[in-house]
């Protein structure tokens, strides 16, 4: 009785893990959108590591559902708005969030 019990919990415990395994971060709608939207992010962070004018490292890019969100700081409205720029032109972006916030020269 006790091994059964014991097979049963091990059975219940696999199942959990397994399903749980798959399941899609940030409330997205499906496992291929979330993998979408982490193919954007690359593109648009590789875009941003080969511009000169624009820090790959000091701007978050985040995608959600097409939208892309950029954050962090910029050294000067030029760099903002270059990033902006590349993302919208990026494929796949249906739509840009621009957070990012000049620094002001001290």
């Amino acid at each position: 009785m006790i091994t059964r019990l014991a097979i049963a919990a091990m059975i219940a415990a696999t199942t959990i893990v397994t399903a749980t395994g798959c399941a899609v971060e940030r409330h997205q709608e499906t496992v291929g959108s979330y993998v979408d939207d982490s193919a954007v992010t690359t593109k648009v962070k590789a875009k941003f590591a080969e511009d000169p004018t624009v820090s790959a490292m000091a701007i978050k890019v985040d995608t959600m559902k097409g939208v892309v969100q950029l954050s962090g700081f910029a050294k000067s409205p030029d760099e903002r708005m270059m990033a902006e720029r590349l993302a919208r032109d990026t494929n796949g972006v249906q739509g840009v969030r621009n957070d990012i916030i000049v620094k002001q020269p001290q």
